[in-house]
């Protein structure tokens, strides 16, 4: 078989539709535009963002606009007066938090926050901790470990 020979299968290429080249080729007239109306025209038609005259839906969505970072890091927040409820020495961890039912899962890093008092010497271990956690908890004689979010 010589390149000259080749072709495309029978059916398997359509000839494109001439539309507007009078009534006898089955597109004339109107050319597929229907009659009358803004579609019709040339350049006609609304925007692509019309929607009929309705109340378009970026305007019913005011809470959707404006900027939203796709790097933020959640944290799962623990009082100090969680901490409070260990024994004196203990060594706090994520994952004895969980399993206390302190923490639904480890999906997010976990932070201690400064609400509440803690009166018992304990070792904290956490991805952050306010200045207000870490100084109650140093006046109480404990130790704030930071590891990596």
């Amino acid at each position: 078989m010589m390149e000259h020979q080749l072709a495309p299968s029978k059916g398997a290429r359509k000839s494109r539709k001439r539309i507007g080249r009078g009534d006898a080729a089955g597109q004339g007239s109107t050319a597929g535009r229907g009659m009358k109306g803004q579609k019709s025209r040339s350049g006609g038609g609304p925007p692509i963002w019309f929607e009929g005259g309705q109340l378009p839906l970026i305007k019913g969505l005011p809470m959707k606009r404006g900027f939203h970072n796709p790097f933020k890091t959640y944290y799962s927040l623990i009082k100090l007066t969680t901490l409070d409820l260990f024994d004196a020495g203990e060594r706090i961890t994520p994952e004895l938090l969980l399993e206390k039912g302190f923490l639904r899962n480890l999906n997010l890093p976990v932070k201690i926050v400064g609400d509440g008092e803690i009166s018992k010497a304990v070792t904290v271990v956490a991805a952050r901790f306010t200045r207000s956690a870490k100084a109650k908890i140093e006046a109480a004689k404990g130790t704030a470990e930071e590891t990596s979010a």
